[in-house]
């Protein structure tokens, strides 16, 4: 039997999807542009932005009606209520069974769910949040999370993650701050390219977001306009998302929400075709952020209508509208019939989408929508990842006097309103904080340990007793009593305090979850205080979504220890640290800062941004960019050379130590390479990282550790725009946090002003090999 060219998989994807392009009608082919989201709420709390006024979708007739034309995507099939996976998964199999057999050509719909920290749906792994992959400074590890997300998210039918979040935190008290990966961008880049390698190389599509500026936005407001400068968008929000489609090969971008300089990103393309196509060379699909083509008319107030808003974002570049259809549908469709959109436009998005899908296997004769196998979206493995991603991501902030790890018999007063609260694990794109808050009825799905459950089971000869002493965001401090008395009891106190996840205001970490300044939440900081008035040595645990100022309480506590929201397996992974069967080896992806106002501020700071005398505002952070401690010792030998060395503008230039773990237990140190400046055409931070390597150390055990500086590191954009090398004088600095400074090696480039183009050196290479 003779098939269509389309069909034929023999022949190369563009000339097939160029036949089936021929082939369908105005209406079809808008069809491929959108999603539908059935199930969505439009009433109530929503889980997007203005749900309630944007998200009406379909009834069951003119669903009928409308996947007779075809569909792009279906949105959320798993992530929008509670459904068990082995049903969901025949139920997505019907419903594209339905889509292929109602449309001319049997097209099935590419389907998109979250999967920030883990698939988001019911009974998934919730692994620990992006910042907490940040702290851990391993982007092996970052890889294989990617690889078991992705694979499950192919066990139940779903093509395309809606991760990783590249955006690079300006501003802490941003809500969405427990989203993104850190402060720096190559350190965003290169965690956040080693997830989008692992989940591409399960076969799911990685969507790069927010593209691009989001996390700039004034006031550290969700949605407010970006105010960034040229060169702080070339050179800190751009790089994380050019690293992971260059090296990390995603397939997809998602426009950001914002605007810059007046112009929104759904409507701009000079970013969405001009850099990331033309420049870049990205292939693949720019999607919309939920509702964000309906915002070019409702929000930024840039189109009349709905055709208008389409016009912009597809003349843009942005070939899908998600979560539903309303811009690229009827709107669209009659205004190309009008005249008043090309219809070239919707070729160019359709031809993308198509390309994906044949990619996909979607346009394959023998596509099966059903899963093989069983579906089990939390096994052994996965927990067993998340656990050791838990504990990699730990930071020991403070720990002056010794008091952990704890003593296997003491007394433990454990309190705080995070210790006994399973959702104090979890980051607001969880399934149990994002959707099940608005189904009480229903349990969590997976077993989530507390730090309370864990640190009795790990500590079983300890005599460990409770207090809640407060909520975390109520002004009621009638607990405060029972948690000073059982504090007074005891011979340590341990405080377990921070965050609960939310959206839109309902917690005080997550997406609208602003904050005026960066005191612990509620009167959180106040039960710290009536605690340490005890006498008793307090050990505060933070369980948080952002940084927090501890500079009241810096000198008064016997140890601090950070987690940014750890997962399922936190609970076990932070009393194995505070047991000291886990030895701590996080490392902080953002600075904690000392007081709680002077921000926003991160480490990238030129001089004018660091303290001085022009201003009584001191924005030293009390714990650096990079910063964290360790049970064990280790020593930082034969560093290279203290003579300047001289290389060309396009030169390399290996700097080389020895790490010996000194101490009497195993351990993790984390060598991080910091780039300075000293003399530039424009301003340059005081110093930026440029490198790092987690080195695992066994007692008395060396290693020897390389990295491979490429003058290309050394770039940035000048007054041009253009991105340059130049020559003069680098000091390349071996250091343990931003400012704990080891080994310094003088360099000096010399040649030409170098002009960089797309294929610059984006990391410096490491490498590591036994010393002894």
């Amino acid at each position: 039997m003779t098939i269509a060219p389309w069909r034929d998989a023999a022949l190369p994807a563009a000339d097939r999807v160029d036949d089936l392009l021929s082939r369908m009608t105005l209406e079809e082919k808008t069809a491929q542009l959108y999603g539908v989201w059935v199930g969505a709420v439009t009433d109530g709390d929503g889980v997007a932005p203005l749900q309630r006024e944007m998200a009406a979708g379909p009834s069951a007739d003119a669903w009928d009606e409308l996947i007779t034309r075809g569909l792009g995507q279906l949105t959320r099939s798993f992530g929008t209520a509670p459904v068990d996976p082995a049903l969901g998964a025949r139920a997505l199999a019907r419903a594209q069974r339905r889509i292929a057999a109602a449309g001319r050509f049997g097209i099935p719909a590419v389907a998109h769910e979250e999967c920030l920290a883990g698939f988001t749906a019911w009974g998934a792994t919730a692994y620990p949040v992006p910042l907490a992959w940040g702290a851990a400074f391993d982007p092996a590890l970052a890889e294989e999370l990617g690889r078991h997300i992705g694979r499950d998210l192919r066990s139940v039918g779903v093509h395309q993650g809606l991760a990783p979040v590249l955006d690079v935190v300006r501003d802490p008290r941003w809500g969405r701050v427990e989203e993104t990966i850190g402060e720096d961008p190559y350190l965003v880049g290169t965690i956040g390219t080693a997830y989008v390698r692992g989940l591409e190389s399960a076969g799911v599509v990685a969507t790069l977001k927010h593209f691009a500026g989001y996390a700039s936005s004034a006031g550290a407001r969700n949605l407010a306009p970006v105010r960034a400068g040229v060169r702080e968008f070339a050179d800190v929000t751009l790089p994380p998302f050019e690293m992971a489609l260059r090296e990390g090969g995603a397939r997809a971008v998602m426009a950001s929400y914002t605007e810059t300089d007046g112009v929104p990103v759904s409507a701009d393309p000079h970013l969405l075709t001009g850099l990331l196509r033309d420049e870049w060379g990205f292939t693949g699909t720019v999607v919309a952020d939920y509702f964000g083509i309906g915002f070019l008319q409702t929000q930024h107030r840039v189109a009349e209508d709905e055709a208008g808003a389409a016009h912009l974002a597809l003349a843009a570049g942005v070939d899908v509208e998600l979560p539903t259809l309303k811009c690229y549908g009827t709107p669209l469709v009659t205004a190309v019939r009008e005249g008043r959109v090309p219809e070239c436009l919707v070729d160019r998005a359709a031809r993308r989408v198509l390309l994906q899908k044949c990619e996909l296997g979607l346009l394959d004769a023998d596509w099966q929508p059903e899963p093989d196998g069983p579906v089990d979206l939390d096994p052994a493995d996965n927990r067993a990842l998340a656990r050791q991603l838990a504990q990699e991501s730990v930071v020991l902030l403070d720990n002056p006097d010794g008091l952990l790890p704890l003593a296997p018999d003491a007394r433990v007063a454990v309190v705080g309103p995070r210790a006994a609260d399973a959702l104090a694990m979890l980051g607001c794109y969880s399934f149990p904080s994002h959707v099940l808050t608005h189904h009480p009825e229903v349990p969590l799905g997976i077993s989530v340990p507390t730090v309370l459950d864990a640190l009795r089971a790990e500590l079983p000869d300890a005599k460990v007793t409770f207090a809640e002493g407060c909520g975390v965001s109520d002004p009621d401090t009638a607990g405060f009593a029972e948690a000073v008395a059982r504090a007074a009891e005891a011979d340590v106190c341990v405080a377990v305090l921070g965050d609960r996840a939310g959206l839109f205001g309902r917690g005080t970490s997550g997406e609208g979850c602003d904050v005026a300044d960066l005191r612990l939440p509620g009167m959180q900081g106040e039960l710290l205080d009536a605690l340490l008035a005890t006498g008793v040595p307090v050990v505060l645990v933070l369980l948080t979504g952002r940084p927090y100022a501890l500079g009241r309480w810096h000198g008064r506590l016997g140890a601090v220890v950070q987690a940014f929201f750890p997962g399922e397996e936190g609970g076990p992974a932070l009393a194995g640290v505070l047991s000291g069967r886990v030895n701590p080896s996080g490392r902080l992806p953002v600075s904690v800062p000392r007081v709680p106002g002077g921000q926003p501020w991160t480490y990238l700071q030129p001089p004018l941004g660091l303290a001085g005398e022009v201003s009584s505002l001191d924005p030293t952070p009390l714990y650096p960019f990079g910063h964290g401690r360790s049970y064990t010792s280790f020593a930082w030998e034969d560093g290279t050379g203290s003579e300047v060395a001289e290389i060309g503008t396009d030169g390399s230039y290996d700097l080389s130590l020895t790490v010996r773990n000194t101490g009497g237990s195993a351990g993790a140190e984390v060598v991080q390479l910091y780039l300075h400046d000293p003399v530039a055409s424009v301003t340059r931070p005081d110093v930026r990282l440029i490198g790092y390597q987690r080195v695992e150390l066994a007692p008395g055990e060396a290693r020897r550790v390389t990295f491979r500086f490429h003058a290309d590191l050394s770039s940035f954009t000048d007054r041009t725009g253009a991105r340059v090398v130049e020559p003069g004088a680098l000091e390349l600095r071996l250091a343990a946090s931003s400012t704990e400074v080891r080994h310094r090696a003088g360099l000096r480039l010399t040649g030409p002003v170098r002009v960089l183009g797309p294929d610059r050196m984006l990391r410096c290479e490491t490498e590591v090999w036994p010393a002894d």
